[in-house]
């Protein structure tokens, strides 16, 4: 492996390592150690920066599963970078916060092993070129997620928000799947940059609409999309560096990556272009209007999380008609897609600080309630200003890096009303003024959240610290060095133009322009009064008059009510689930082993006949086949009797006997057909379980006969009679389709090939631990789980208040 696979996985093996530094170094916070890790990668990327800056990319390749064409590939261009700065950059301020944030009492090894998977995860998820390692990545992400917003496990609140997460992530994570597995059928590969190459004939396809909203599912559920967007203010009952680093500028970004990474080969279709644009519109209104009646700083910063990644999504959906003009203007068709990006960009800068200037308030007052807060400013002064950079860059006012990508979102807005295509004149017209009204509770929430929680009067008989004061050097160096950024990508945009904007809108929209050519990224702040200055003007002073008239429209239950509408959805959904799962598992789990083989019989037979009905598969036909010799019949007749006798027996060591010797019988059969081998090991098996049952089942009482009904008897014959007849039909059906087709039986390959491939003679051995070793394999390793779960529970010791 090259060492871009070593940087992708070093978080991994990193992780390895924190348990014992835990053990060994109580009296240093493990933190420091862990902070080596994204700063070391985060400094290797950059070393890439040259490279993708030219419009060069980088390959790696590592062989893993070659036959079904999963292979460890990398893929390194301007996006891939973009994000890999994002995630150790701001991972490496993240477990600098935490380090001041956390306590030494608290499970830092949990908490860094969690984190560290997690970042191994995300880059995982940027760089890899084959479809299904990315699926693989991209779970993990979710499982990682799940485990950091629950670090808190004690906290109900902590438990629910983790589970919310995990469901509705996953569930798109498994549609994702199935939309990768429609692209393998369609395109024959699992490579991304294969299937760009295959663009041209997908659009037809009769899968090219399912494959296309299932991989969308994935994106808007890890996105945070409406509907599925309730999983994100969930999620914020985990700790504040976990909110600063996967809801702001990682995880929830892991979605607009996908949709990114897939323009290509989706791009140019009006389904595709409708889609992603109204779902993150509607998705960016949602958010801002919620934003607004929330209490608490992070669920107003988890709202406002929602609508700034609408507000992307959208801006995506409509940059991707630049794949319907391929030759046509290049700003008119590609300034939605500059604004994505560089509100990308902004959006992790930005909320990055405020996640950890929320978590100073929080760590400082005791509360995050905006009604108990208020007069920090004089307080806490730098928290004061870096949430103050950070609100009004989110709100889009100048000289701030959000009042730039916010005037190339109007931009981009109001041309699309322009592309007569896709009949865009009929709803598309809503789209600018949807995104305007978006935009004043965009600004109505960040006034509310600044002047609420810093400003008026200091209210200390609400808090539950009375002490207040600013935080310690520690914990503002993070979010002040996000400030910062914020300042100086607002007042000099284009050191990111041509370094990590062009690079990544060139990897978003390749074959856009021809060879050689770039995208036009440089960034102004002045251009005139424009359509869409006014435009933000008309945002300050509407959203402005709403703050001071909040006194008479608070009282309303839309104030009120900070409770999203979808999560009652989901608690109903998620509580019918459990009761139908329950009256499921009791029809299904009733303890009894015959009544697992009654589900398991049934569900197999009808499943055959299906298959025999649907493909016309009945072949009965007795022609060619070999006399029965007289002795034979007596074997069979023996067998058969034996079998109908077992029911009938009411004592144990009479049944065993005769079970015994049906096996007997069996093993006689093999030996008359030439099968020595399978007769040996059916004697063997036959005889130590025959002595085995008789050991044990000596000792215990007389079977009692059971009263069974005549349903349940003529159910259990109806069954058996079912089993038996769908044996015989397939046993006779292949037979005659071998003659019929010259079938060659797969028993020839093994026969050649034992030991030419597996250096052994005897067949069925090497069938079983080498050509069906994956078998093998896993029935070791459940044996194996077993056995560690048997030791498990020998040496826990369950207290008195405990659960067993």
């Amino acid at each position: 492996m090259s060492v871009l696979h070593w940087a992708t996985l070093m978080p991994f093996l990193a992780a390895i390592f924190v348990p014992f530094l835990y053990k060994h170094f109580r009296k240093i916070h493990t933190g420091w150690f862990v902070l080596v890790v994204p700063f070391m990668l985060f400094v290797y990327f950059l070393s890439f920066l040259p490279i993708t800056t030219t419009g060069k990319v980088v390959m790696e390749q590592a062989r893993w599963v070659p036959s079904l064409g999963i292979d460890f590939n990398l893929y390194l261009d301007g996006m891939s970078l973009l994000f890999t700065f994002l995630i150790t950059g701001i991972g490496t301020l993240v477990i600098l916060y935490s380090i001041f944030y956390l306590s030494t009492k608290e499970k830092l090894n949990n908490f860094y092993v969690y984190i560290l998977l997690f970042m191994g995860a995300m880059l995982g998820v940027v760089l890899s070129d084959n479809l299904i390692v990315l699926y693989v990545f991209w779970e993990i992400t979710s499982v990682s997620s799940a485990l950091l917003i629950s670090y808190w496990y004690q906290r109900e609140e902590s438990i629910y928000g983790a589970q919310k997460s995990m469901y509705i992530t996953v569930f798109g994570g498994l549609s994702m799947l199935g939309g990768f597995s429609l692209l393998y059928l369609m395109t024959g590969t699992f490579s991304i940059r294969e299937m760009i190459s295959t663009t041209d004939m997908l659009g037809s396809h009769v899968l090219f609409l399912p494959a296309m909203f299932l991989v969308l599912l994935g994106g808007f559920t890890k996105s945070a999309q409406f509907p599925f967007h309730i999983w994100l203010p969930g999620a914020m009952a985990a700790p504040t560096p976990v909110s600063a680093y996967l809801h702001s500028a990682t995880m929830v970004k892991a979605g607009i990556y996908l949709v990114a990474r897939m323009t290509p080969i989706f791009g140019g279709t009006a389904a595709w272009f409708w889609t992603i644009t109204i779902v993150g519109i509607i998705t960016l209104l949602w958010g801002s209007v919620s934003a607004v009646r929330q209490k608490d700083l992070k669920s107003i910063l988890a709202y406002s999380t929602i609508s700034q990644l609408g507000m992307i999504m959208s801006l995506l959906g409509i940059g991707s008609v630049a794949y319907y003009f391929k030759d046509g203007d290049n700003a008119l068709y590609t300034t939605a897609i500059l604004a994505a990006i560089f509100h990308l960009i902004n959006h992790a800068t930005f909320k990055g600080s405020l996640f950890m200037t929320a978590g100073i308030i929080d760590h400082e007052t005791g509360t995050r309630d905006i009604r108990k807060l208020g007069g920090l400013m004089t307080l806490m002064p730098m928290t004061t200003t870096i949430s103050f950079v950070g609100l009004a860059a989110m709100a889009g006012l100048p000289p701030f890096n959000g009042f730039l990508s916010k005037e190339l979102f109007f931009t981009a807005m109001l041309n699309a009303t322009t592309y007569g295509i896709f009949s865009i004149e009929t709803w598309g017209v809503l789209f600018p003024i949807l995104a305007w009204i978006a935009s004043i509770f965009t600004f109505l929430y960040c006034t509310i959240l600044f002047v609420k929680t810093f400003t008026g009067k200091f209210q200390p008989e609400k808090l539950p610290i009375k002490h207040v004061h600013e935080a310690p050097i520690g914990l503002l160096i993070s979010p002040a060095i996000l400030g910062i950024l914020v300042v100086v990508f607002g007042l000099f945009p284009n050191i990111l133009s041509y370094s990590l904007i062009e690079p990544t809108m060139a990897a978003i929209l390749p074959g856009v322009l021809e060879s050689g050519q770039q995208f036009d990224v440089h960034i102004s702040h002045w251009h005139g009064f424009t359509f869409e200055l006014w435009m933000t003007m008309g945002v300050v002073v509407i959203g402005t008059s709403l703050f001071l008239t909040m006194k008479k429209w608070s009282q309303y239950a839309f104030y009120e009510k900070e409770q999203d509408v979808f999560n009652r959805v989901y608690d109903y959904g998620y509580d019918g689930l459990i009761k139908n799962s329950q009256v499921i598992t009791k029809m299904q789990m009733t303890g009894r082993l015959r009544d697992y083989f009654l589900y398991m019989c049934t569900f197999i037979v009808l499943l055959i006949s299906y298959t025999f009905v649907r493909y016309d598969a009945f072949a009965i036909r007795m022609d060619g086949v070999s006399p029965i010799e007289p002795y034979m019949w007596i074997l069979v007749s023996l067998l058969v009797l034996s079998v109908i006798t077992i029911p009938f027996i009411n004592h144990r060591m009479t049944a065993i006997i005769v079970t015994g010797a049906v096996g007997f019988l069996v093993s006689l059969m093999f030996t008359i057909f030439r099968a020595p081998d399978l007769a040996l090991t059916q004697l063997l098996v036959e005889t130590v379980s025959v002595v085995l049952f008789m050991l044990v089942f000596y000792y215990l009482p007389d079977l009692r006969k059971e009263k069974m009904t005549t349903s349940f008897k003529l159910t259990n014959l109806i069954i058996s009679i079912a089993v038996g007849m769908m044996v015989t039909i397939v046993s006779i059906s292949v037979f005659v389709f071998s003659q019929d087709t010259n079938f060659t039986s797969i028993s020839e390959y093994f026969i050649e090939n034992s030991k030419v491939l597996a250096g052994g003679y005897n067949v069925v051995n090497v069938i079983l631990v080498d050509f069906r070793g994956f078998d093998t394999m896993l029935e070791i390793l459940v044996l194996g789980t077993v056995a560690l779960g048997i030791v498990s529970l020998i040496k826990f010791k369950v207290k008195g208040s405990e659960d067993v």
